[in-house]
């Protein structure tokens, strides 16, 4: 297949999904090279990345993204960024009196932060930029990449990041961070908290600006295959994110809209009133944005989605804080980097339209992920042997608060393996030794992993991608892995001393599957139960005063009411019929 660049832009609404995409965004970044004698990877970083030109002259490399945020979000950071910086024009100042001149002392930078700012300083003084990674003819310069390997310096940032510009470590273009300055992200004033709030912003400037934005990234592209949206779920962001995946379904039609819907494992200081703000935009937002997208997917750590406190979702080899916003949003892009994995390859790359095809049949635009992070392999042994220890149950857990049914009933999933480097995928066997499983007996790892898929789910289809480079863990990715995982990854044979320091894990391999199937049905449900169970006007009356009228509102539950059985069926696979389902509800 031809390793044509496909682009892709992404666009990151709201705060929590900005943590997601600058975890995101700082994995991509740390797997370029500029190495001009290193093979092309795997990934096709011009998928997702564009090259430009400072006003000195300096070629760039940067996301071709929009980050939306509230006023008082960036902190540190400026909106313009500092890669275009020219000198400040002074020619328009014609007082000739006095000035008097008051500054504002800046927030403090975390040691990230400074260290990052001195390395940016000391490349630019050396040499400009290549002209893109991986190129040949390229010079071989220092990066931030580079001087980060070399120093090896750890970052205890858990108490050092207020926002997600805390630990951002890639230069963005100034046409990327685009402020709301309507509401405000910290205080009790101004809050962005309903949906329809959100739904209102999108019109006069706002409106203006995002299709400046858009009309910049899209009008570079060549072969634009589509857009990857991050919204956050909880607040009024999941009303403008319906209205922006309206817009790009109306103005590019044709193009793949992959849809993520994000929401962190809580919320400080969250009075009830507000949780049930939650529900509702929760609610609202998955209706609206998986009627405008190929695909919706909503992603948290949370256990659950209603308002009841639940347990979040635990892993066996990670040791995260799932209140830090910094933690749980580095896990969930771990994940989001395996699972945008298929259209982003260099080689047998499949476009967006396609992954959504073969999973959003017949209406069923909602999907849930899973994932092992990271996956349980062993240092050393073979992908038959990871897989025989997981012959009960399948080693991921839910991404979507939405557990598996266990009943081998599924109409379509995707399975991604990243990161297997320099492990084996089939068993090496002696000429006449009896394999431990058949698995063993498999001569691909393609063979392997879906003979082991389908002994879970035998009659679902089933695509896979497995991609040896894994997910590589740089400064500042939070240190979140238990003693029992190696530097890269991978399971150690021999546990560590009590009390020994884990080491330093620098890349991961994860396993996670996007499935559509009637384990969707209960989770759509008990979305439809949560928001139906009590009077809006009575209860909530605020959370309409911006709208959606309340006719909308009513048709939007039937639309998630209905939206809940496409998913449902018997034990055979066929649809029942309306009249069962009518007798259910």
């Amino acid at each position: 297949m031809s390793n044509l660049c496909r682009e892709v832009i992404t666009l990151q609404l709201g705060h929590y999904s900005n943590f997601v995409g600058t975890h995101w965004w700082n994995l991509q970044d740390a797997s370029l090279s500029y190495d001009p004698e290193s093979p092309p990877g795997e990934i096709q970083s011009d998928v997702v990345f564009r090259e430009g030109q400072t006003m000195g002259g300096h070629v760039t490399y940067t996301p071709r993204l929009i980050a939306m945020d509230l006023k008082g979000s960036l902190r540190t950071l400026c909106q313009e960024g500092h890669l275009y910086e020219g000198s400040k024009d002074t020619s328009a100042i014609t007082w000739e009196g006095n000035v008097m001149v008051h500054k504002e002392s800046p927030p403090e930078r975390n040691s990230f932060l400074e260290d990052l700012e001195k390395m940016d300083g000391e490349i630019l003084a050396e040499v400009d930029f290549p002209s893109q990674p991986q190129c040949s003819g390229s010079v071989s310069i220092n990066t931030v990449n580079s001087h980060l390997a070399r120093v090896q310096k750890g970052y205890q940032l858990e108490v050092g990041v207020k926002v997600w510009s805390d630990f951002l470590r890639i230069h963005l273009h100034p046409r990327t961070i685009s402020i709301i300055h309507q509401y405000n992200h910290n205080g009790e004033a101004h809050r962005l908290e309903a949906f329809g709030q959100g739904e209102s912003l999108l019109r006069g400037s706002v409106l203006e600006e995002l299709e400046d934005r858009l009309h910049f990234f899209v009008e570079e592209c060549d072969y634009l295959q589509g857009f990857q949206v991050l919204c956050d779920l909880a607040d009024g962001f999941a009303g403008l994110g319906s209205k922006v995946t309206e817009m790009l379904q109306d103005t590019y039609g044709g193009r793949g809209i992959l849809t993520w819907g994000l929401m962190p494992v809580s919320h400080p200081d969250s009075p009830p009133v507000k949780d049930l703000y939650r529900l509702l935009n929760c609610t609202l937002g998955t209706v609206h944005m998986a009627s405008h997208s190929s695909f919706f997917c909503p992603l948290t750590l949370r256990g659950g989605l209603n308002r009841r406190t639940s347990s979040p979702v635990a892993f066996t080899y990670l040791s995260y804080d799932p209140s830090l916003w910094y933690h749980s949003s580095s896990v969930l892009a771990l994940a989001l980097d395996a699972l945008t994995t298929p259209y982003r390859l260099r080689n047998n790359s499949i476009p967006m339209w396609q992954v959504a095809d073969t999973l959003a049949l017949s209406g069923r635009k909602v999907v849930a992920a899973y994932g092992a992070i990271p996956f349980p392999m062993m240092h050393g042994s073979c992908l038959p042997d990871a897989l025989f220890g997981f012959s009960e149950e399948l080693p991921w857990r839910p991404l979507s608060a939405c557990s598996e049914l266990g009943d081998g009933r599924c109409y379509g999933q995707w399975v991604t393996l990243k990161g297997f480097e320099g492990q084996k995928l089939i068993s090496s066997l002696s000429p006449g030794t009896k394999p431990l499983t058949p698995l063993h007996s498999l001569h691909s790892g393609e063979a392997v992993l879906a003979s082991y898929i389908r002994s879970f789910y035998p009659s679902a289809h089933l695509a896979l991608q497995l991609v040896s480079a894994p997910s590589k863990l740089t400064p500042p990715f939070p240190q979140i892995f238990s003693q029992s995982v190696d530097t890269r990854g991978f399971l150690q044979s021999q546990q560590l001393p009590p009390g020994f320091p884990a080491p330093v894990v620098s890349s991961a391999p994860i396993l996670t599957s996007l499935q559509s199937g009637p384990a969707l049905d209960p989770w759509l449900a008990e979305l439809h139960r949560g928001a139906s169970a009590f009077d809006i006007r009575r209860v909530a009356p605020s959370f309409l005063s911006q709208g959606p009228e309340m006719a909308d509102y009513q048709e939007a539950l039937e639309q998630l009411r209905l939206l809940a059985r496409c998913y449902r069926d018997d034990s055979g696979g066929v649809m029942r019929s309306s009249s069962e389902d009518d007798d259910d509800d």
